[in-house]
């Protein structure tokens, strides 16, 4: 018989009896299972924050900030420095209009629902030109505040997130209430996250007549990035830094980094269990196996074959493992909305968990190397048994 008929009838042969060694079988099923649906599931929160951040941002649009800030927070700039930026070249332009806005980044505080505390809530002042900058901003329920009245929409993220942001509830900021008139959606970025009032109401109520945090610009192309930079970087005593607005949020997705590299820290811990919890079963599966093992010896099949046969079994297992915890990560997390504290901000950012292809893919990956190194010495060991031993073993 040749090799690999020795490996498939031998493989055959474990797999029609794994029922009766079901017990020892989903001790390795269920602790591979467990580290892949831990993984994925960190993973899946990181791609779903990553994905929100990496999809505010855009290559035809870009964000001024003072020079040395690294955030809306820490920055600032003067009304008439946005003057200037309004006829900047490289500036898109509508009815002759440039498409640049002033945009004020402040915190509120307000309460997360099913939380005891108030969390911080961004608020952004705006002036009516930011809607033409950003067109994928859209009001799905309600209206639009009006320009010069304490009046604020809210992005759906927030609102899934905090409590008393129902249309028509009035909220309190510094000392005046606001009342909700809308809620808007921005194809589920950074902004959904954010409450949007008119610019001079919010520079009034936070004493920051005159100043903003940002200027918001789009650009005629995204080759035109270069026209403004040098304009603005070399426009007398004028302080400020040009950035791409996708370069500008892929800076701030650090947090998105951390849970991954948190995430593949803990699986591993849990996959370097599951390794042994594996070794202890399949050694444990082997020695009741011994005499069937010393019997196909004595007829004629190979170690290699009963090693590479043993090694298919627990590769099967782990894939069965892997499969299934992917599956609990999917079920229980794909698709559901958290929050967490954004970097440079220090605010809340709302995303939705994302259990991706690469995801699954990467959670397989540990599943498999798991049952690689879980079966690799019990199959050498089962391979290398003496013939007569092995039949005297009974």
């Amino acid at each position: 018989m040749s090799f690999f008929r020795q490996v498939l009838a031998v493989t055959m042969m474990n797999l029609k009896t794994i029922l009766e060694r079901s017990g020892s079988s989903i001790v390795i099923i269920v602790g591979i299972a467990g580290s892949v649906a831990v993984m994925v599931s960190l993973l899946a929160m990181a791609e779903g924050l990553n994905s929100t951040i990496a999809s505010t941002g855009q290559d035809d649009r870009v964000i001024i900030l003072r020079e040395g800030s690294n955030s809306e927070l820490s920055s600032g700039v003067g009304m008439q420095e946005i003057d200037i930026v309004l006829n900047s070249p490289g500036v898109e332009t509508i009815d002759g209009n440039a498409l640049v806005s002033g945009e004020l980044f402040v915190i509120v505080d307000l309460k997360k629902k099913g939380a005891e505390g108030t969390s911080n809530l961004p608020l952004r002042g705006v002036q009516p030109m930011s809607f033409k900058i950003r067109p994928e901003l859209e009001i799905i329920e309600g209206r639009n505040f009006r320009s010069g009245t304490g009046e604020v929409i809210v992005g759906k993220g927030a609102y899934d997130q905090y409590e008393g942001l129902e249309i028509g509830n009035k909220i309190k900021i510094r000392d005046n209430f606001w009342t909700v008139v809308g809620i808007f959606s921005s194809d589920g970025d950074v902004h959904e996250s954010e409450v949007w009032a008119d610019l001079s109401v919010t520079q009034s109520a936070f004493r920051r007549e005159g100043s903003a945090s940002s200027i918001s610009v789009k650009l005629e192309d995204k080759k035109t990035f270069d026209d403004l930079g040098g304009y603005i970087e070399t426009y007398p005593n004028l302080d400020l830094k040009v950035q791409r607005e996708s370069d500008f949020y892929e800076d701030q997705s650090s947090g998105a980094d951390l849970i991954k590299y948190f995430g593949l820290t803990i699986s591993i811990i849990m996959a370097i269990g599951a390794v042994f919890a594996a070794l202890n079963t399949m050694y444990s599966a082997v020695s009741t196996r011994l005499v069937e093992i010393g019997t196909l010896r004595a007829i004629g099949f190979n170690g290699s074959s009963v090693l590479l046969s043993l090694m298919l079994e627990s590769m099967i297992l782990a894939t069965i493992g892997g499969l299934l915890g992917a599956l609990i990560a999917f079920v229980l997390f794909n698709g559901m909305t958290v929050s967490t504290l954004a970097g440079g901000s220090f605010t809340q950012t709302a995303f939705a968990f994302a259990v991706t292809g690469e995801v699954v893919k990467q959670g397989m990956i540990l599943a498999l190397v798991v049952g690689f190194f879980g079966g690799l010495l019990p199959a050498f060991n089962a391979a290398r048994q003496d013939i007569t031993t092995a039949l005297r073993s009974v």
